[in-house]
C-alpha cells in the first residue's frame, strides 16, 4: 500500500513539474511569437530577435527606442479589454459608457472616431461591462467601418473582421500581407498583419490603427465575473492608435489626452481608474458626429486649424507624435 501511495505521488510531483515548467504532457503548447525590430534609425536593435511577453505572447512588437517587446495593449493610444485606455500622456484608465451606445473615442477638424459598445450586465450590478465592438472612422469626406461579427464560439482560423468604405462592404484577400487601397482615397490602405482577425488601418498623413478582433475566453470569464455563454463569446476589438496631425483642441474619451491644455481628471493610485464624461461622449449613431465635445468639420476647414506635433522622446520611453510628456 505504501508502495502504491508513493508511486502515486511521484507521478503527481512529475506532473506538476511539467506544468511548472509551462508544458503539458498531453499536448503541445505554442510557442510565443519571435518579433524584431524594423527601423534603421536604430541600427544597435534593427532585426534583433526578440520574445513576446507572456501578457501577450503573440501580438506585441518591439520598441526600438528601448529594444524590448511591448504589447500593443500597453502602449499609449491603446483600447482594449473591458474597455482599459492608455492615454496619451501614458496615464491608464477605464470608461465603461453603456451597452449598445456609441460614444465619440477621438474628434478633431479631420478625423472623428465613434466606437459602438457592446456588454452585458449580470443580476445586482450598477454598471453594464463593456467592450468596443466596432468603429465608425470620418476623415476628409470619406467613411470607413470596422467590425467584431457575433460569434457563438471562437476559431482562430475564422476571420470574423467585418469592413466597409464609404457604405460598400470591403473584402480582404486572405492571408497575412494582403492589401486593399481603395483608387479614390489615395493614401489610404487595409493591411492584414495575420492570416485572420488583425489589420492594419493607416491614412497617410493622419492616423494608424491596428486592430484586432478577440473573443472573452472562458478563463477571463470565470475571473472577472462577465457570465459569457456559449451563446456569444462577445467578440470585440482590441485597438491600436497613433496618430500623426492633431489639432490642440482635440478631444473623446482618447482624444483629449492628446489635447495641448489637457490635464488628466484620473483618480490615481487606485487599482481600477474609472473617468466618466458619458453624456457629453455619447453620440447618437456610429457615423454621427453630434457628441457634446464635436471638433469634427471635415477637409476643407481642417486644413487651416491642423497643428502637427513634434515627435518627443519621454524619458519613460514613450516616444512618437502626439505624445506629451507630463512629470
Amino acid at each position: 500500500m505504501a508502495l502504491r501511495l508513493l508511486s502515486a505521488t511521484a507521478i503527481a510531483v512529475v506532473l506538476l513539474f511539467i506544468v511548472a515548467e509551462g508544458a503539458s504532457p498531453w499536448v503541445d503548447v505554442p510557442k510565443s511569437k519571435t518579433v524584431s525590430c524594423k527601423n534603421k534609425y536604430y541600427p544597435d536593435c534593427n532585426h534583433q530577435k526578440h520574445t513576446c511577453p507572456a501578457d501577450c505572447p503573440y501580438t506585441c512588437e518591439v520598441d526600438c527606442v528601448t529594444c524590448s517587446p511591448v504589447c500593443n495593449c500597453n502602449k499609449p493610444g491603446a483600447v482594449c479589454q473591458d474597455p482599459r485606455f492608455i492615454g496619451g500622456d501614458g496615464i491608464t484608465f477605464y470608461f465603461h459608457g453603456k451597452k449598445d451606445r456609441d460614444f465619440c473615442l477621438v474628434t478633431d477638424p479631420n478625423l472623428h472616431i465613434n466606437a459602438h459598445f457592446i456588454g452585458r450586465r449580470n443580476a445586482g450590478m450598477k454598471r453594464d461591462f463593456t467592450w468596443v465592438q466596432s468603429l465608425g472612422i470620418l476623415f476628409d469626406n470619406h467613411q470607413l467601418f470596422i467590425g467584431a461579427k457575433n460569434t457563438p464560439t471562437w476559431n482562430d482560423a475564422d476571420d470574423r473582421l467585418d469592413l466597409a468604405f464609404d457604405g460598400h462592404p470591403l473584402f480582404l484577400a486572405d492571408g497575412q500581407g494582403a492589401k486593399w487601397e481603395p483608387a479614390a482615397a489615395p493614401g489610404v490602405s487595409i493591411t492584414r498583419t495575420g492570416d485572420a482577425n488583425s489589420v492594419v488601418i493607416a491614412v497617410e498623413g493622419n492616423f494608424r490603427i491596428k486592430a484586432r478582433v478577440v473573443p472573452i475566453t472562458e478563463k477571463e470569464s470565470r475571473v472577472h465575473n462577465y457570465g459569457i455563454t456559449e451563446e456569444d463569446c462577445f467578440a470585440h476589438l482590441d485597438l491600436s492608435f497613433k496618430f500623426e496631425s492633431l489639432s490642440g483642441e482635440v478631444n473623446g474619451v482618447l482624444g483629449q489626452t492628446y489635447g495641448s491644455k489637457y490635464e488628466s481628471r484620473v483618480k490615481m493610485g487606485v487599482v481600477m481608474p474609472v473617468l466618466g464624461g458619458e453624456k457629453q461622449f455619447s453620440s447618437s449613431g456610429i457615423f454621427s458626429t453630434d457628441c457634446g465635445v464635436s471638433r469634427f468639420t471635415g477637409r476643407n476647414q481642417a486644413q487651416n486649424n491642423i497643428v502637427e506635433y513634434a515627435s518627443l522622446e519621454c524619458a519613460s520611453g514613450i516616444h512618437g507624435r502626439g505624445v506629451v510628456c507630463k512629470r
